[in-house]
């Protein structure tokens, strides 16, 4: 003999039809699919109890399953006697009173609208696409309404074998979604009625796009604001001069201010990141100076120093 049914409900093969109830309502409750969303054991463990209960339920099929075991199936169809498969009506009276049983007296939740779920999706983009803007393709597996049930989870008085009683199948779905400037990591996207469907009639949920923003080699972000390093050599840092420096959107001349010092920073307003859903809100871009000193000096130039080094202990022994 394969799958025991007796074994499958707990119960022996001497159980009454009550305690036989009892038992299949207890683990139904236990596996049903609707308290264990998403959950493929319990699935497959609640389809077992199902398909035990429908036997041991039926006291004509009861008495087949004594007699024959596992060859029950076979006898039934060489008998005469009308059978149905699913739930024994004349026991529950309809589906509704088995989840009053599960869930207190006059509730069914498969008769109230219920919201869909929300659908959580990843995308990576670069602080480049941030600035700008971007889209992503997202690849997932779409709920959607039952359509061998009409998304109720039941035909008559069986679970759906199409959706197990959940009500919704999947099917793969590929769908752009639209990511606007300014954008950081943290930032969600909200698509809104793109989540899974709602239960006998409810509203459908919503696809939120996480947004992580891979960290960039040349600048730093702190909120709309950037921050990036240029070298000066240091005869520059001392008279001033001019450096190219980077920008989100290309490269500039920035004008280095006479004795400028190391790490100190110069603002550049309106170069950094734009705001989210702000117009024309952009952040700054702030320039740290690193001083470059040179690796070897000739020895005109050591002779210039020691004249300016001289100059200068002169002038301090006169203040």
């Amino acid at each position: 003999m394969g799958s025991n049914y007796y074994e499958t409900l707990g119960v022996t093969a001497n159980a009454s039809t009550k305690e036989i109830r009892s038992a299949y309502r207890k683990l139904a409750r236990r596996f049903h699919p609707d308290i264990n969303p998403n959950n493929q054991v319990a699935a497959a463990r609640f389809k077992e109890i199902q398909i035990a209960y429908d036997v041991l339920g039926n006291d004509e099929k009861k008495r087949k399953y004594d007699i024959y075991g596992d060859r029950w199936s076979e006898a039934e169809q060489q008998s005469q006697t009308q059978q149905y498969s699913g739930f024994n009506r004349g026991d529950f009276g309809d589906i509704g009173s088995i989840f009053e049983g599960f869930f207190g007296e006059g509730r069914n939740t498969r008769r109230t609208p219920q919201r869909g779920d929300n659908i959580d999706v990843t995308a990576e983009i670069t602080l480049e696409e941030a600035a700008s803007g971007t889209t992503r393709t997202v690849s997932l597996n779409s709920k959607i309404p039952c359509e061998n049930c009409s998304g109720q989870g039941y035909l008559a008085a069986n679970i759906c074998p199409s959706c197990r009683g959940r009500g919704q199948t999947e099917r793969p779905k590929r769908l752009e979604v639209k990511i606007p400037p300014g954008v950081e990591t943290g930032s969600r996207i909200r698509v809104q009625g793109e989540g899974s469907p709602g239960y006998e009639n409810g509203p459908t949920g919503d696809l939120y796009l996480n947004i992580n923003v891979q960290p960039h080699k040349t600048f730093e972000r702190t909120g709309n604001n950037l921050t990036t390093e240029v070298s000066i050599p240091f005869i520059d840092a001392i008279l001033g001069g001019e450096v190219e420096a980077p920008t989100i959107n290309g490269r500039v001349r920035v004008i280095v201010p006479e004795l400028t010092q190391g790490d100190q920073k110069i603002r550049l307003r309106g170069k950094g990141m734009p705001a989210l859903n702000a117009n024309n809100q952009i952040g700054d871009l702030f320039v740290k100076i690193k001083i470059d000193l040179p690796k070897q000096i000739s020895a005109d130039q050591r002779q210039l120093f020691e004249q300016l080094r001289n100059q200068n202990a002169e002038a301090q022994h006169n203040e």
